[in-house]
């Protein structure tokens, strides 16, 4: 992948199977989303690196991902890291061909691939963001689980303001990690909710979880229950930060409610799959079951 870069702009080349305007469709599906703005095709994130805050303005340009810096120019070493945040961000690096073929005959996926070709799993590079986001999702539904977002982020994180608009950043863990339950209480976060987010903030201040750790390990299953090790993170909270932060095609939230719907719909079924049903089902998509589940996701805001 080729990058063309200038003080002001990075030009990024990606694959072939990209489709931007699918991935902004993704992005935009919530008007709670604090963390980055879609507006009139563009996508608006603020990123953090080393220690500078970095306005990022996103478009398709004739194939490329066109990444403007409009607060003014930031130093070579910035503008490396933001390539390498984009890259992981839309997961740019993975084959998504293999993806393609392997499903190509499926008789639900067969059609999905066709129609959003070219979306890419949307990550969560942070792994804080992305355990403590599946936490906040628990039990509960999409929409407050975003206000909860919204609310912890407000509260906790660092914001810029250009333009009449305001960016967020999520809270470091090492800011939530000085909190007590009260402070989360009072924004409607559940006893156990912000036991479980607290104490992973603690855990990662220590030194105890971190990304690099769980890469290192490779296998899927010792992966899982590395994360299903910490407390309040089960089965599907595992599966999911390992499909959204650890890139791990193989990954499969088997109870997700989501996937279950999307089955329903894309099946004709007047009933939700079982379990068992979707194990059979999911054979034939071995290895990619992350994204087999991101494409039934995106079926869902049609």
């Amino acid at each position: 992948m080729n990058e063309k870069d200038s003080e002001s702009y990075i030009d990024i080349c990606p694959p072939t199977e990209f489709d931007f305007s699918e991935c902004l469709v993704f992005l935009g599906r919530s008007e709670h989303e604090v963390l980055h703005q879609v507006r009139d095709g563009c996508l608006y994130k603020l990123v953090n690196i080393n220690d500078e805050m970095i306005l990022l303005k996103i478009r398709s340009s004739l194939g490329s991902i066109l990444v403007e810096l409009p607060m003014g120019p930031s130093s070579e070493s910035a503008r490396v890291e933001v390539v390498s945040y984009i890259r992981e961000w839309f997961d740019l690096d993975q084959n998504l061909n293999n993806f393609y073929n392997a499903v190509s005959q499926d008789m639900v996926l067969g059609q999905l691939v066709h129609k959003y070709y070219g979306l890419r799993m949307i990550c969560i590079p942070d792994l804080f963001e992305a355990l403590t986001w599946a936490i906040m999702g628990q039990q509960i539904n999409l929409t407050f689980a975003y206000t909860l977002k919204k609310r912890f982020t407000e509260h906790f994180g660092e914001c810029l303001s250009f333009k009449g608009e305001t960016h967020w950043l999520y809270p470091t863990h090492e800011k939530i990690a000085a909190l007590d339950v009260e402070d989360l209480r009072k924004l409607q976060f559940t006893v156990r909710k912000a036991e479980y987010i607290i104490g992973i903030a603690k855990a990662m201040a220590h030194g105890e979880i971190n990304k690099q750790l769980l890469l290192q390990k490779q296998d899927y299953e010792k992966i899982k229950q590395s994360l299903m090790d910490i407390r309040g993170i089960g089965a599907w909270t595992a599966d999911y930060v390992m499909m959204k932060c650890l890139h791990h095609s193989g990954a499969f939230p088997l109870a997700d409610v989501g996937l279950h719907n999307a089955l329903k719909i894309q099946m004709g079924l007047d009933r939700k799959p079982t379990i068992e049903e979707i194990k059979e089902m999911a054979a034939h998509w071995e290895g990619w079951q992350a994204y087999a589940t991101f494409y039934l996701w995106r079926s869902l805001y049609e």
